[in-house]
């Protein structure tokens, strides 16, 4: 019997360069939230690709930015950890955006990166490869995928393989991935907020799940969206509730195709102000605070 291998690979770049499409192309399930719009990944999602003798733990991070209030140092906080802690890192730059800066510039407080790293020119689909594609940037393998299409996603896996060390699997061979079911539970109601709300209220809004009741059917699962303002409130509730209706509905039907089970969301609406800037009320929603953070 051949001995096992296991690794961490981080997914990082910048922000709304594909990482979290990847994460499930790379899985094979649709575990991280996506959206055109950027930041959507607030906190790292992880998914675990076990097949024969390897283990393969994807974690999907937000991206990396300079934060401006307390919540994007918090996700940051996150992002830098994981590539701290990482056996291999994926580094993600769209296919049309020349050459990406160096991953050392993006980090800057961890000095060299030791692990090893490849470039990956995301959306390939979009920005198909020149005829001529350089093997190697600073020493660095480059590939080009897509989450989309799968195109790529092969030859990422097997890289990652090759940088698996021998050791025993960090999980159970039939783990997907390691969040509660509560944790995909607030992201896809993110997500119906990304798809069904204005530009910039998505940002404002955070969901938390107050009641699941496991063995019910069908799933019984009611959980409540915070908002900063009352504005913001009333315009997640829409005219007669017909926008709280339309998200709970494109909610439920992501949380239902992951369960593989049918799901009554019971969704509210509630005004939480300034809770993106408090370091109790961030602790709360399962952010770490860095420390010395705004109070």
């Amino acid at each position: 019997m051949s001995e096992q291998r296991s690794a961490t690979v981080a997914i990082v770049g910048k922000p709304n360069v594909g990482k979290s499409t990847l994460l499930n192309a790379l899985v094979g399930r649709k575990l991280a939230i996506t959206s055109a719009k950027p930041q959507s990944t607030r906190l790292p999602v992880v998914g675990i690709l076990t097949a024969e003798d390897t283990q393969l733990v994807f974690v999907d991070q937000p991206g990396l930015m300079h934060p401006g209030y307390l919540l994007q140092e918090a996700m940051r906080a996150a992002a830098v950890s994981w590539v701290r802690k990482s056996d291999a890192i994926l580094y993600l730059h769209p296919g049309s955006g020349g050459r990406p800066p160096r991953l050392e510039s993006l980090v800057p407080e961890l000095g060299s990166i030791r692990q090893p790293v490849a470039i990956v020119r995301s959306m390939a689909d979009r920005f198909p490869p020149p005829e001529a594609v350089p093997l190697s940037d600073e020493n660095r393998p480059v590939f080009w995928a897509s989450g989309l299409t799968g195109d790529g996603i092969p030859s990422l896996l097997e890289w990652c393989r090759a940088h698996a060390p021998i050791r025993p699997f960090l999980y159970d061979a039939d783990d997907l991935g390691t969040q509660p079911q509560r944790f995909f539970v607030t992201e896809f109601v993110r997500e119906a907020a990304f798809e069904h709300l204005g530009q910039e209220l998505p940002y404002s809004l955070v969901a938390e799940v107050d009641e699941f009741r496991e063995g019910s059917d069908p799933l019984y699962i009611r959980a409540t969206i915070y908002v900063e303002r009352e504005t913001q409130k009333r315009m997640v509730i829409g005219k007669g509730g017909k926008t709280i209706k339309t998200l709970g509905e494109s909610a439920r039907r992501k949380i239902e195709e992951l369960f593989e089970q049918q799901v009554y969301l019971d969704l509210w609406v509630k005004t939480l102000p300034k809770w993106r800037s408090k370091p109790h009320t961030l602790a709360r929603f399962g952010f770490s605070v860095p420390s010395g953070g705004s109070t």
